[in-house]
């Protein structure tokens, strides 16, 4: 498989993550988008929406190739094809607080911050590098403090029936929900958010656990073979 993708990008190192939690290999494409690179006629001509990350399928004998975007199916779609190990539970309920957990920050957060709203808040609104930050700051606080509430429920729900907290996101395995929460909180630190100020002990603590295995680190920014290009 081919992944075209920027080492900054949120997105794209959702991707990694859970392709290196599936042992998967993959050859590393970099687009660059603070050069505009995905803006480009060539790129625009595998990627009709301009956007990392994409991933082409591992099908030589298909033409045209087969390219997948949007992170979250492109999870969805390993997952499906590559199960083990899971990213979702195996019961419906399960999947469905999963998938809530995720969209909460691929939905509610990370679309008002990325990269082109933040230029346009500079370029056409006009917005001071002050201004800026308090909009990054204000929307991404706001989003991971939902996410500690809605973690704070599940605690309580494994509590009642006799369970202590989960070690990540759902459970005590990584699912699809800490592949979204860890670039939302990388990201976030690069931005100057400072984490500890906020009141979001369990979120700290998934985060903390999923820095521990192997298929986190390697998937940061400061890792891949983009950086600092």
């Amino acid at each position: 498989m081919k992944l075209f993708n920027y080492f900054r990008s949120g997105t794209s190192f959702r991707v990694r993550i859970a392709l290196n939690l599936k042992g998967l290999d993959y050859d590393y494409l970099a687009v660059h988008l603070a050069r505009g690179e995905h803006q480009s006629d060539s790129y625009r001509a595998l990627s009709p929406d301009g956007l990392v990350p994409l991933l082409e399928l591992d099908a030589p004998d298909q033409v045209p190739a087969v390219r997948l975007s949007q992170s979250l199916a492109i999870i969805e779609y390993l997952e499906e094809c590559h199960p083990q190990p899971p990213l979702l539970p195996a019961d419906a309920l399960g999947r469905a607080q999963v998938r809530a957990l995720a969209l909460s920050i691929a939905c509610e957060v990370h679309p008002i911050n990325n990269l082109r709203v933040l230029k346009y808040l500079d370029s056409a609104l006009g917005l001071s590098e002050a201004q800026r930050a308090d909009w990054y700051n204000h929307w991404v606080s706001q989003g991971l403090l939902a996410y500690e509430r809605r973690l704070s429920l599940l605690d309580a729900e494994r509590r009642a029936i006799g369970l202590g907290t989960a070690r990540f996101s759902y459970g005590d395995s990584p699912s699809l929900a800490d592949c979204c929460l860890v670039p939302q909180m990388v990201n976030a630190s690069r931005f100057g958010l400072s984490l500890e100020a906020l009141d979001i002990p369990l979120t700290r603590a998934v985060f903390e656990a999923c820095m521990q295995i192997d298929a986190f680190e390697r998937a940061l920014p400061q890792n891949c073979p983009d950086a600092g290009a």
